[in-house]
């Protein structure tokens, strides 16, 4: 098994030197249109792909400078900066080489799917263990996630205690560095 994760990784590297891009720029492309506003940071990224914030801030800089990404100020920190995608780098996405590798997967039957899945899961958990990394996950399945008061509208709030700060609907299934598993997801 460990030998066909490779063999795919191989594959899927192989193919991402299009548009101007390497592999690296790619994979953060496609982590930035994946991660929720908190994680949009080159430590997280990083932390994402257990690299050096040097690396990561060079294939960073390069996206910056190809105006594929935007720096904005952080909230509440104005020495830091968050990255946003531009529209430029969402046209790109949906020519992304690894499309082949997400087709192949939905062309498996659903139940196969989620076992592949799980079990992916559980080998990249055992290794982030053994690393002393944390994992990454969404707002669903988080301890931090709670309803909030919606304030009267229609539309169904969320919100982060970690940040204290209200989630849209569309960020719940985004990646996020302060990610904590609750106990019974």
């Amino acid at each position: 098994m460990a030998e066909l994760v490779e063999q795919l990784g191989h594959c899927a590297c192989s193919e991402a030197f299009s548009a101007g891009l390497n592999p690296a720029q790619w994979s953060a492309l496609r982590y930035f249109q994946r991660a929720n506003r908190f994680s949009r940071t080159v430590s997280a990224f990083a932390q994402y792909h257990g690299t050096t914030r040097g690396t990561a801030s060079q294939t960073i800089r390069a996206l910056v400078q190809k105006n594929y990404l935007r720096r904005l100020p952080a909230k509440h920190d104005q020495r830091s900066f968050r990255l946003d995608l531009t529209e430029k780098a969402q046209q790109l996405l949906t020519t992304d080489p690894f499309s082949e590798f997400v087709s192949a997967a939905g062309a498996l039957p659903a139940e196969q799917c989620s076992a592949l899945a799980r079990g992916l899961q559980a080998i990249l958990d055992q290794v982030l263990e053994q690393r002393a990394r944390r994992a990454f996950g969404v707002c669903t399945s988080c301890e931090h996630l709670c309803a909030a008061d919606a304030g009267g509208e229609v539309a169904c709030a969320h919100h982060c205690r970690l940040q204290d700060e209200v989630l849209d609907r569309g960020e719940l299934g985004k990646i996020c560095v302060d990610h904590a598993c609750r106990q019974d997801h």
